[in-house]
């Protein structure tokens, strides 16, 4: 019989399954595998028709790609200003000090450094002048209308206090931030009149300029009518050990008390 015959025969009498369409074949699996899972996730049962579009498994599946990405995303950028704000915590620690636990022992940065400058009697001074001496360190200039002064008078009576009362001795230098205008000669007759001990540096613009730098000493020249000008200026002090190591940095929010009381507390405890 031939084959085309056969097959009529067959379709005749028998519905042709293995010759459906794929998609056909499958479809009902497919539907009862999204079925389910819809189900399940609205909690509701329902029959579910021919008419019905097919969704793709994959499309339910719970939560999208964002819920996990946006998370990641907030937790780097938490994770970088953790390490940012730990790194300015890191530049505020004086030389010798440290954080530390049991494995290792993190410095920061080193505050200070060599310098040649001149003094108000023309002598060339290096850091070495002042080895097995306690310093108290000011930066400011003599042209300065008000806050200058004052902390140049504060680091006086500080340095009175601990000298009478506690016996400490502690040497005072002001060093210029203004070398163009504070000549060795200004610098002198600016400084006699608050306490002659107080030893004044000065030097060449370069020279000045590196040891703020070394100090982390900010200042810059404001321009005025005419030729004058101010100079901003942190106007910090400096507790150097004899060592030539800053172990406390202190700011205008100190009086002569509360700075001298601080000062002993730290020269105090180098000793014991």
């Amino acid at each position: 019989m031939p084959i085309s015959r056969v097959l009529f025969f067959s379709s005749k009498h028998n519905p042709p399954r293995l010759l459906l369409n794929p998609i056909q074949r499958f479809g009902t699996s497919m539907r009862i595998q999204s079925c389910s899972y819809t189900s399940s996730t609205r909690h509701t049962r329902r029959k579910r028709t021919d008419d019905d579009p097919l969704i793709p498994v994959e499309t339910q599946a719970p939560g999208s790609w964002s819920s996990w990405v946006i998370p990641g995303v907030v937790l780097g950028f938490a994770g970088i200003a953790a390490f940012v704000h730990y790194n300015d915590q890191r530049r505020a620690i004086p030389r010798g000090e440290g954080i530390k636990n049991d494995a290792v022992i993190v410095k920061g940065p080193t505050i200070g450094g060599p310098f040649t400058l001149i003094d108000t009697e023309n002598r060339v001074v290096t850091e070495r002048d002042f080895l097995g001496k306690w310093v108290l360190l000011y930066f400011g200039y003599t042209f300065c209308p008000d806050i200058g002064p004052e902390q140049v008078n504060i680091m006086t009576k500080a340095v009175d206090r601990l000298d009478s009362k506690e016996n400490l001795k502690i040497l005072p230098v002001c060093v210029t931030i203004d070398p163009q205008r504070d000549t060795p000669a200004q610098l002198r007759a600016y400084l006699k009149e608050f306490d002659s001990r107080i030893v004044g540096l000065t030097g060449p613009v370069g020279a000045v300029r590196q040891m703020a730098q070394e100090y982390r000493v900010y200042f810059r020249k404001v321009e005025e009518e005419g030729d004058d000008y101010l100079v901003e200026s942190s106007h910090n002090m400096y507790l150097i050990s004899p060592k030539m190591e800053v172990v406390r940095c202190f700011g205008v929010e100190y009086n002569a008390e509360e700075l001298s009381e601080a000062i002993s507390k730290e020269m105090k405890r180098t000793y014991a």
